[in-house]
């Protein structure tokens, strides 16, 4: 076996979860998401506090729930520009049809993921 193949097929010394976290910190998505996810907790509380306890902001988010859709579609509309624009931008660079199955596969899962999300709510509503 020549010594580049046997290179190729050496193990990892990290595990890939341990890389993407890795990368994630080094990118500062983590304090990023951290501090996204305080600022939904943050709004939450106040909403609970204003509308004077959990049934009251319950009631409120069930009578806004029209315009929570139309807020879900303006994201979904926005989201599939962008991913058209850069899949455009990707085929282009990368013509052959491996890139194409792999952006068909993820198309494929973002859109069940939508439904299955979008179905989740409704059933709830109901």
């Amino acid at each position: 076996m020549p010594p580049r193949a046997a290179a190729v097929r050496r193990k990892p010394s990290m595990s890939a979860a341990r890389r993407c976290l890795r990368w994630l910190s080094r990118r500062r998505a983590i304090p990023v998401l951290v501090w996204a996810v305080s600022l939904l907790i943050a709004v939450n509380v106040v909403g609970i506090h204003i509308a004077g306890g959990i049934e009251g902001w319950q009631r409120w988010m069930a009578a806004q729930s029209g315009a929570f859709l139309a807020w879900r579609l303006l994201l979904y509309a926005v989201t599939a520009w962008g991913w058209l624009w850069m899949r455009r931008r990707l085929r282009a660079r990368e013509p052959e049809r491996a890139a194409g199955q792999r952006l068909l596969r993820a198309e494929v899962a973002a859109i069940v993921a939508v439904i299955v999300l979008e179905a989740g709510l409704l059933m709830q509503a109901r």
